[in-house]
């Protein structure tokens, strides 16, 4: 049993995109000192917690797979960027949802978890009672945009340069642009009915 079990059954969650999105996207960083977080992502993940959104943040990483990325670095990288949000913003995350495989190849067989797929959102709904048709998928590319609404999600898009092929089709346009985390934060609040924020009507 975990401490998951005192949490409001069926919590609207918001997970959020680690790289270009959370963070500035620094290419295979395992650097503490290279962490910046992207304009007003501290004040938007803030508003979040306090309606009581969980937060996660979900994060295709295939630098474990071709070993340009190493699991202790990583996990060490973790570990500092959820002591930031503690120290800096008194925010505690409810998880990682991480991906380490490879792109599918020819020689290769795509994952489930791999964003565009939502395998990461969906076990993440099934390890802590998340309703995913109440939460929200915010991240800085259209993988992205498309990982949250196949899994059911409603969905932001920072768009801020980072996204470059622009392949658009009904899954993966966005509910809802705009330019950094803050802005983000605020069009999720409003936008989602109080109950559905775990908030009282």
């Amino acid at each position: 049993m975990t401490s998951r079990t005192a949490s409001p059954p069926h919590r609207a969650a918001v997970f959020v995109d680690k790289d270009g999105t959370l963070i500035e996207d620094v290419p295979y960083n395992t650097n503490p000192a290279r962490v910046r977080f992207t304009p007003n992502a501290l004040c938007g993940l803030q508003q979040l917690a306090r309606c009581n959104f969980a937060l996660f943040i979900a994060t295709n990483q295939p630098g474990l797979a071709d070993g340009r990325i190493a699991w202790p670095a990583f996990d060490a990288l973790r570990a500092h960027i959820d002591q930031r949000l503690r120290d800096d913003a008194a925010i505690g995350l409810d998880g990682w949802c991480v991906c380490p495989h490879a792109p599918a190849s020819a020689s290769t067989v795509a994952c489930a978890c791999r964003k565009p797929a939502p395998g990461l959102l969906c076990d993440a709904a099934a390890a802590h009672d998340i309703d995913l048709a109440r939460s929200w998928m915010v991240g800085d590319i259209l993988d992205d945009i498309e990982a949250g609404r196949r899994a059911g999600c409603s969905t932001v898009l920072l768009d801020v340069g980072n996204e470059t092929v622009w392949h658009v089709t009904p899954q993966r346009e966005p509910h809802h642009r705009c330019t950094d985390l803050g802005a983000a934060a605020a069009w999720i609040v409003a936008h989602t009915p109080p109950a559905a924020a775990g908030l009282d009507a």
